[in-house]
């Protein structure tokens, strides 16, 4: 089967989502990736609904990508008297390191990195960043701070520092029993939280290896800081703007979405735009305007993919949710303003042999007006290059390695095919790619296709080859150069 658009659509599993039955009523909406969120999903449900992906991935012949989203580490308050204080606009408030009820003067927080790191100066914010304070003393058992907004604030409410570079990486000791157990059971992406530097990247690079794609949550205003170094190190990118917008003031959110998704393709690195995307659909049948003009800013700008989160994993309309998602992106991507936009911010290539082939397919592809371009790619690498370039026309990844293809399946305008083996010759490799993409309906009898491929064949990182192949009525090729 084939998508009618080439943005890709992520969903939350969730209770709302979870049988076999629902996932594949979510495969047929439009989902190309499902996230299994490892905050809330125990060790044998990831295994079940793994195994229901690929069920359904099998049974309709098309990869289907796996993300898993590990936790990362949860800075929390202790209890208060009552289970929560009032704490007025001006008053002060403490924060130590002793085990007791609090009040509304102190409270016990269990994390002796925050005191390590903490600043006078340095901001903190509480409960979502509905209240927030300005330290004044900090020590290694006492953090002294005023009150700029006030509130009532609860017990074990969360507390987020923008200001501080935590000593802390990304991995929890839970974190590292749920990615081994991830890595194992197959998963295609890992989505890892609260990075701060690119070292963090590297870091977990060295656990996951090849197993799996590292896909960074930028969610911390330090990331912003080292982004560079974080592109560098990642595969791929989820800008999580609901924890971003909480750490930063949420007006800078909707720039640092354009950035981040701009600098990500520009490495050919696939992103995905994620939080309160069509937050009113967890309990209303239809979005509002806003969520609609959200979701199609998102794809304008070019985005991989866009992500639910709630809507599919616990609201009442998870189906209508994704199909919902489906009509925005494919009314965006047939406006008449959409690849001006697209195109307004252009990628260049870097000097390397692939990206110089890469950038020459969708010039020859336009100029000849082909009706799509198909890639041999064994690692993804030269599929990534040319959807970087964001052709106004398919692109098929034809590869023997099957992680491959579903790794592939949150990459922009990328429609994986999973070979039994790479041809043989050149001949044969121009033969399959003409009756694949006729068959798969991406050209017609007439059509013409352009095919990268590497010589010696079935070898990795080898891209140095291009065809120009037309297609006759029976599919087969009909003429090349």
């Amino acid at each position: 089967m084939r998508r009618d658009r080439r943005v890709k659509l992520v969903a939350t599993i969730g209770p709302a989502s979870e049988s076999e039955e629902m996932l594949e009523k979510l495969f047929d909406a439009g989902v190309d990736v499902f996230r299994i969120n490892m905050s809330h999903a125990s060790h044998d449900l990831a295994s079940e609904l793994y195994a229901r992906i690929r069920r359904i991935s099998d049974r309709r012949k098309h990869p289907i990508g796996i993300l898993g989203d590990l936790q990362g580490p949860k800075f929390r308050l202790g209890a208060f008297e009552g289970e929560k204080v009032m704490l007025p606009i001006g008053s002060t408030f403490t924060f130590d390191r002793t085990d007791s009820i609090g009040s509304d003067a102190r409270v016990f927080l269990p994390h002796p990195q925050i005191f390590e790191a903490v600043e006078p100066g340095h901001t903190l914010l509480l409960d979502d960043g509905k209240l927030r304070m300005r330290v004044t003393e900090a020590s290694a058992d006492k953090i002294v701070a005023d009150v700029e907004v006030g509130g009532p604030l609860a017990s074990r409410k969360g507390i987020s520092l923008p200001d501080t570079l935590l000593p802390v990486g990304p991995l929890t000791d839970k974190d590292r029993v749920d990615l081994s157990f991830l890595l194992e059971l197959g998963v295609d992406w890992i989505a890892l939280s609260f990075v701060q530097r690119g070292q963090d990247v590297l870091d977990a690079r060295e656990i996951v290896g090849d197993k799996a794609a590292i896909m960074v949550k930028v969610e911390k205003p330090q990331a912003i800081d080292d982004l560079n170094a974080i592109i560098a190190a990642a595969d791929g990118f989820m800008v999580a703007r609901g924890d971003l917008g909480v750490e930063m003031p949420i007006e800078k959110v909707p720039g640092l979405q354009k950035k981040i998704t701009r600098k990500a393709r520009a490495a050919g690195k696939p992103v995905v735009v994620a939080t309160q995307m069509l937050e009113s659909m967890i309990s209303s049948p239809v979005p509002t305007r806003a969520e609609v003009s959200d979701v199609a800013t998102a794809v304008f700008e070019g985005a991989d993919a866009v992500m639910l989160s709630a809507e599919s994993a616990v609201g009442k309309y998870p189906v209508e949710a994704i199909q919902m998602m489906d009509r925005i992106a494919i009314e965006v991507e047939n406006d008449k303003g959409y690849e001006a936009i697209l195109y307004a911010w252009h990628t260049e290539p870097q000097p390397t042999a692939a990206d110089a082939i890469a950038a020459a397919a969708h010039a020859i592809a336009d100029t000849v007006h082909l009706s799509a371009i198909v890639c041999y790619t064994a690692t993804g690498s030269t599929a990534l290059r040319v959807a970087r370039e964001r052709p106004g026309l398919p692109v098929i990844g034809l590869t023997p390695v099957a992680e491959t293809a579903h790794r592939l399946a949150v990459v922009w305008g990328l429609h994986s095919v999973i070979l039994e083996k790479d041809p043989d010759s050149v001949t044969k490799m121009v033969q399959q790619a003409c009756r694949i993409a006729y068959e798969k309906g991406f050209v017609k009898a007439g059509e013409g296709i352009l095919i990268t491929g590497g010589v010696p064949l079935g070898q990795s990182g080898t891209t140095n080859l291009i065809r120009i192949a037309f297609v006759d009525e029976n599919g087969e090729a009909q003429a090349s150069g």
